[in-house]
Parts: C-alpha cells; sequence; structure tokens
C-alpha cells in the first residue's frame, strides 16, 4: 500500500504488505520487509535494511551519508532489525569503510529525536529515549536502555542490560547489568530490577553483585579485580560477559 502522494524509486525493494504513507521519499538501493509501516514525511535514503514489522514515524531519515570528513562516498549500509519502532524525527547515518554499515537489532524502541551516527552497532531489544545522540562507532548491547537527554562519545561500549540515567555524557565504556548515573558518570549499582523482569534469578543477581563488589569496591584496580574474578568464579555466561566486556574496552571503564 503506497500513498500516491508519495515517491518510490523503481529500483526499491519492497516486501508484502508494507504500507507507505503520503510524501514519504523511498530512494533507490532500499530493502523493506513484509508488514512494515512507514509514515508520511519520511526520508529512507540509499542503503536502506529494513526488516519486517518495522514502524517508522513521520519526519524520521534513514541512511543519509555520514557526518564524517573521513567519508568518500563509499557506498554502505544501514541494516535496521525485525519489529523494530524508530519514532519521529529520528536520524540513523549509514556506515563508512571502517566497518560498512550502521546496525541495529530487532525488537528496539527509537524514540522520537535520537541521533544515531555512522558504524554504530546496536543489539536486540535496546531502548534509547527522547534526544539521545550516538556518536560514530558506539556499540550497546542487549536490553541496554539510555534514558532521555544522554550523549555518548565515539567509540563507547555498553554492556548488555546496562542502564544509564537521564541527561548522561557516557565518555567511558559502561560495563554489562549496571546502572551508571551522575556527573561525570559512575557506577551506581547492579541493575537489579531490570535483571528480574527478564529473568534473572535471585542468585545470578546476587553473583552479578558480588562481580561487581570487586571490580568496584574491594580498593582493587581493574587488573587486580580481573585476577580476582577469575580465580574465585565459575566461568558461566555472565562472569564470561564482563570478562570479555573489559577485555575488549578501549575507552576505560566508568569509575564508581
Amino acid at each position: 500500500m503506497v500513498h500516491q502522494l508519495s515517491s518510490v524509486h523503481a529500483d526499491a525493494q519492497l516486501a508484502a504488505g508494507v504500507e507507505i504513507g503520503p510524501f514519504t521519499t523511498i530512494s533507490e538501493d532500499v530493502i523493506i520487509g513484509e508488514n512494515t509501516w512507514i509514515g508520511p514525511n519520511v526520508t529512507i535514503m540509499p542503503g536502506a535494511r529494513i526488516g519486517a514489522n518495522c514502524r517508522i514515524f513521520p519526519g524520521a531519515v534513514i541512511s543519509a551519508i555520514p557526518q564524517d570528513l573521513k567519508f568518500e562516498g563509499e557506498s554502505t549500509t544501514v541494516e535496521i532489525g525485525d519489529r523494530t519502532t524508530i519514532r519521529e524525527c529520528v536520524t540513523i547515518n549509514r556506515g563508512t569503510k571502517a566497518y560498512g554499515k550502521t546496525t541495529i537489532g530487532t525488537d528496539c524502541l527509537i524514540m522520537a529525536y535520537v541521533h544515531i551516527a555512522h558504524d554504530c552497532i546496536i543489539g536486540n531489544h535496546v531502548i534509547l529515549v527522547n534526544s539521545v545522540a550516538l556518536a560514530g562507532h558506539v556499540e550497546i548491547g542487549n536490553w541496554a536502555i539510555i534514558s532521555g537527554l544522554s550523549a555518548v562519545h565515539q567509540f563507547v561500549k555498553i554492556g548488555a542490560h546496562a542502564m544509564i540515567g537521564g541527561g548522561a555524557m557516557v565518555r567511558k565504556d559502561v560495563p554489562p547489568f549496571i546502572t551508571a548515573a551522575g556527573e561525570p558518570l559512575a557506577y551506581a549499582g547492579v541493575n537489579s530490577v531490570g535483571l528480574k523482569r527478564r529473568g534473572f534469578s535471585t542468585e545470578e543477581i546476587l553473583e552479578i553483585q558480588d562481580l561487581y563488589r570487586i571490580i568496584y569496591q574491594s580498593g582493587r584496580n581493574i587488573s587486580q579485580a580481573v585476577d580476582r574474578i577469575r580465580s574465585g568464579f565459575t566461568r558461566n555466561d555472565r562472569v564470561q560477559a564482563l570478562l570479555t566486556f573489559i577485555e575488549l574496552s578501549d575507552r576505560g571503564l566508568i569509575r564508581k
């Protein structure tokens, strides 16, 4: 269902059940999955790959070229997973030759006025609240929530199940399973409420709390804390997720 007042390029690929509202522009080299709804006044530019059952609200601009002076016109993409909702006036830039694409997972909620820059990698079930701004190359794990008016520095990593308070300036990496708040942004405890909602047991949450006591409350530096965790904990999924995150951290962890 394509409104007669919209503009859809002949080379765009629209699956069955796609609905496009008036005054929307769909460029060439665009693929849109089944039953996706695209409202009025949306602009979808070359390189967009949008999954099934997504919803894109008025004013959104998907797959514009990066705001990066190093960009040389290379062929890159934006890839958006199934059942993701993109609200009003969101802007999502496509990748550069560094990664080749900007990626957003499945079942995400990207609220109004969010900006997602080039080469960001966003997991599944992520929520970006109104007016969040992500610089280039930001990585966000599954189930993370970033509250409104927060800004994330380029190359920052945010771990799975993390929750970041409103108005945050995220300059360093935020490890998984925690809440972070304040200025400068700091560890504010384990995200117990979110973990319970996602099916973590009391024992698992207590173990995560023990891990972060070693990281943030034992007086050890990060290397010493990692050694203590490796020697004192069974290498399960939660422990491994934390150790891997620390190993891959480039900007260093937020402090307590």
